[in-house]
C-alpha cells in the first residue's frame, strides 16, 4: 500500500485538495458515506455499489487498486475516487464524487487528473468508466480530460443499471 508522503504529488498545482490514498477506517468511511449520498439522491444504491463500499480495502486495494481521498484547506474529505484493477489489465474509474458544498470549484478536475497520474504510476495502459446522461457534468468533465465515448461492450464494467455513458482513455 502506498503511504500518503508518496501521493502527495497527485495533487495538481493550485489544486484545491491534498490528494492521497486511502489508507485509514476513517477514509474508508468517508468514502462510503459520500457515494452512498450521491447514488442514493440520484438513482438506487445496487448489490454491486454495496459490495465495493461496504469493503474498499478488500474490493479495490488488495487485489491492487487504489482510492484517493481529496481533503480541502482545513482537511476535511471533501471527495473520492476509485481505481479497480479489471481481468484485462485495465482500471475502472469508479465512485468519483465531490461532496455538494465543495462543487464547482475545481475539485472534480483536480481528483480526476491524480486519477490519472496515480494510473500512470501504476503502469496501466488504459482507463474505463460507466457514467450517466443524468451526470451531465461529470461527463463533460471526463471528455474534457480526454475520455472518449465508446459502446458498452468494450469495457468489463459491473453491470450499473445507472451506467447509460461508457468512456475510456489510452494512457
Amino acid at each position: 500500500m502506498t503511504n500518503h508522503t508518496e501521493l502527495t504529488p497527485l495533487s495538481p498545482v493550485g489544486s484545491p485538495l491534498t490528494i492521497t490514498s486511502m489508507t485509514t477506517p476513517a477514509e474508508a468511511l468517508a468514502f462510503r458515506s459520500l457515494n452512498e449520498e450521491w447514488i442514493a439522491d440520484l438513482f438506487t444504491i445496487e448489490d454491486s455499489d454495496r459490495r465495493v463500499l461496504e469493503d474498499p480495502f478488500g474490493s479495490i486495494v488488495q487485489p491492487g487498486g487504489d482510492v484517493l481521498i481529496g481533503r480541502d484547506g482545513d482537511g476535511a474529505i471533501v471527495g473520492c475516487v476509485a481505481l479497480v484493477p479489471a481481468a484485462d489489465g485495465s482500471f475502472e474509474v469508479s465512485k468519483m464524487t465531490i461532496a455538494p458544498a465543495a462543487r464547482n470549484r475545481g475539485a472534480g478536475r483536480a481528483l480526476l487528473q491524480a486519477t490519472i497520474t496515480r494510473a500512470r504510476q501504476l503502469a496501466v495502459e488504459r482507463l474505463f468508466l460507466g457514467s450517466s446522461t443524468k451526470l451531465a457534468n461529470a461527463v463533460h468533465l471526463y471528455e474534457s480530460a480526454g475520455f472518449v465515448h465508446v459502446p458498452a461492450d468494450r469495457i468489463a464494467l459491473a453491470p450499473y443499471a445507472r451506467a447509460d455513458v461508457f468512456m475510456e482513455m489510452l494512457l
